[in-house]
């Protein structure tokens, strides 16, 4: 059974991995609406977190 801190822990790393994933195909992409799609998903995955601009 899994306990909360377990869920916290693998909601953690999931978002993680899912914002360098994102990263990863925002600078590879060069059109600028998939750009502007692929910041927009990184800002609700975390408002938080900087997203690099160019």
């Amino acid at each position: 059974m899994r306990t909360e801190k377990d869920r916290k822990l693998a909601r953690r790393r999931r978002r993680k991995r899912k914002l360098r994933y994102l990263r990863q195909r925002l600078a590879q992409t060069t059109d600028p609406a998939e750009r502007e799609r692929l910041i927009e998903k990184i800002r609700r995955v975390s408002p938080a977190a900087p997203v690099p601009e160019e």
